[in-house]
């Protein structure tokens, strides 16, 4: 008798693969049919936490493309960029369906109706069978609240809010330049539309035990989904200068796994994971170097899931006091 696969041993009830968590693809194929690619665009827009409104200088891990290195120029029009991403994904596959993706800096931080221009010029594009907005929290005004929630009533929107971490100490070391409090007071602004949180594992000075809280803070807040990026060091950042002193050192392969496989433990089992690692541009990229294997990353969060015979939601509430079994 044949062993049974991975995938068939698999008690992970929103997955069709040896994957133990709720992937973006399982997702996407099983809301449209089929493979849908994100379109990274650049709106142009600056950050609070760059002008002076907030701080100056921007997060210490961001570039000066505002985590949109992957994006064309915003010297190009919506229109130009969108058709520039779907020419780059002709020769590798054809999705069905596209979702332009505003990704650069704070895509909210603008008067209303540039706002609504800039996501009407995307959502009219061929192909196109939704939207996402990245932002922070504090961002988020009542007015791009209802605009928001505009656009949600006629496309499938994403917001994407950048937390990072819930701790304010290391949010303060990472000149994030809002607290938790203020997070949670823009996310309870946008209550009935999908959310997608950013978190950072490896954050300076942070332990598995602070990254840990961070998940179980989120998990409270049962977002529609989650990013989990990994710090990687980026040329002519604030990071990249940590670095260089040796007062900031990555984290390892290994202890990165253990982490992400913890948080997948802590999150509810319906949060959609949209991104399990991350890597910078090769000519940007410092450290660590290991994480530009991307495929190596995710295998090995598969074999320690499948190690401990755990899956996403295995511990969801069990770290919390108000949790009743």
């Amino acid at each position: 008798m044949k062993a049974l696969t991975q995938a068939a041993q698999n008690p992970f009830p929103y997955s069709d693969t040896n994957r133990r968590f709720y992937t973006y693809d399982y997702y996407l194929r099983h809301t449209y049919g089929g493979k849908v690619a994100k379109i990274p665009l650049d709106a142009g827009c600056t950050c609070p936490n760059l002008d002076g409104t907030r701080g100056v200088g921007g997060c210490i891990y961001c570039s000066s493309r505002g985590s949109g290195d992957f994006a064309p120029q915003a010297s190009l029009t919506v229109t130009e960029q969108f058709a520039a991403g779907v020419a780059a994904l002709s020769d590798k596959w054809k999705p069905v369906g596209y979702i332009p993706y505003f990704q650069a800096h704070t895509n909210t931080y603008a008067p209303v109706e540039r706002l609504r221009a800039l996501w009407e010029e995307a959502i009219a594009q061929p192909g196109v069978v939704g939207l996402a907005v990245a932002t922070r929290a504090d961002c988020i005004s009542p007015a791009v609240a209802d605009l928001l929630r505009e656009f949600a009533a006629r496309t499938r929107l994403t917001v994407e809010l950048g937390l990072q971490t819930a701790n304010d100490r290391t949010a303060e070391v990472i000149n994030r330049c809002h607290t938790f409090e203020e997070f949670v007071r823009g996310y309870r602004l946008l209550d009935g539309l999908d959310v997608c949180i950013h978190l950072i594992e490896g954050l300076p000075g942070e332990s598995r035990e602070d990254m840990l809280e961070t998940a179980r803070q989120v998990a409270k807040l049962r977002p529609f989904a989650v990013k989990l990026h990994l710090l990687h060091v980026l040329r002519d950042t604030a990071l990249a200068d940590l670095w260089v002193r040796g007062e900031y050192t990555p984290m390892e392969l290994a202890d990165y796994v253990q982490v992400v496989c913890d948080t997948l433990e802590l999150l509810p089992t319906d949060t959609v994971v949209e991104r399990i690692t991350g890597d910078g541009p090769p000519d940007l990229l410092l450290a660590p170097l290991w994480s530009r294997k991307k495929f190596v990353v995710m295998n090995e969060i598969d074999k320690e899931l499948h190690r401990r015979d755990s899956y996403q939601g295995k511990r969801a509430g069990q770290d919390d006091p108000d949790h009743a079994e």
